[in-house]
């Protein structure tokens, strides 16, 4: 009895063994399958995001820039700038992916910069806010929108208006526009100093 026990539960352990092993090899190999294309949808997103916040259709990448900064509690941040050019090979400035801790997780931005250091647009590449909050965030500090930042430049940071700045926060999301704004003026000092570019003036090797 207690060596028909022992083989029972031998098989047992060697079938769950087994199908876990299966298991295993059908999702390496879906996930193998499914890779390519999430790679691409996410290139498609991002090449359609740096059109969007640079307000051109007709541009290149000339140069991509990853720049890391340390904030004022140590930790560091990494930026992915972005140079662009129009059609005639004229700089538009640059875009810059910026990531912040939001209220339901990280917050990662998209903004664009022109020669001068004005923001030209932004969109939100990632976020894990509260259903429908990040649409509002998308949509909130667009051009005409209440919390309107286009055309500002943030070389004085851009904040909410109960912490004394000039932006309207997202109604009952001062969290979230908080998050946002970060990004956004860290996003614009990464720019700041990417060796092909001087927000400050637009004056680069480039820029004159």
């Amino acid at each position: 009895m207690v060596k028909k026990l022992e083989s029972t539960l031998l098989n047992m352990v060697l079938v769950l063994t087994g199908v876990a092993v299966v298991m295993g090899g059908i999702l390496a190999f879906v996930n193998h399958l499914t890779e390519g294309p999430i790679a691409e949808q996410k290139e498609k997103t991002l090449a359609n995001g740096i059109k969007s916040v640079m307000v051109c259709d007709d541009l290149t990448v000339a140069n991509t820039d990853t720049v890391s900064q340390t904030d004022s509690k140590g930790k560091e941040h990494t930026f992915v700038v972005y140079q662009v050019k129009d059609a005639q090979g004229q700089d538009l400035g640059a875009a810059v992916e910026s990531t912040s801790m939001g209220f339901g997780g990280d917050l990662k931005v998209l903004v664009g910069f022109d020669a001068e250091g004005k923001i030209l647009g932004y969109t939100l590449l990632e976020h894990a806010e509260t259903p429908g909050l990040g649409a509002k965030a998308d949509k909130w500090f667009q051009q005409g929108e209440k919390g309107d930042i286009i055309g500002k430049t943030p070389s004085d940071p851009l904040t909410v208006s109960k912490d004394g700045g000039q932006v309207d926060a997202i109604t009952a999301s001062t969290i979230t526009s908080r998050a946002f704004l970060l990004a956004v003026n860290n996003a614009y000092n990464a720019y700041k100093v990417t060796p092909a570019t001087d927000a400050e003036t637009g004056a680069t090797s480039q820029h004159q």
